[in-house]
């Protein structure tokens, strides 16, 4: 039963794509420690540390905690895919 049209489905297919190989990289790039990244990490501005070591292991496990995050939504992106691209099967096969 087919519960999305073929124009929905085929871009849930699409936007799927996208979003798993953008969120991929960006896991990738925050598991490889990405400066550009830093901005992005769970630190406030007002926390104050009282030796650079504590600062660091703070950023280690911002950068293990967005990474980790990045990874869960490529695998939401992933069922997505999947549901979209069986709807589109279904519209395909009963449009014949």
């Amino acid at each position: 039963m087919a519960i999305c049209g073929p124009k929905l489905s085929l871009c849930g297919v699409i936007i799927s794509i996208w979003g798993m190989i953008q969120l991929v990289i960006m896991g990738v790039f925050y598991s490889m420690h990405a400066v550009a990244l830093a901005e992005d990490l769970p630190i406030e501005e007002t926390d104050e540390f009282e030796t650079s070591k504590d600062f660091y292991s703070a950023a280690e496990k911002g950068f293990q905690l967005n990474a980790m995050n990045c990874w869960i939504a490529a695998c939401l992106y992933l069922f997505t895919f999947l549901f979209s691209s069986y709807q589109f099967y279904l519209n395909g096969r009963t449009s014949i």
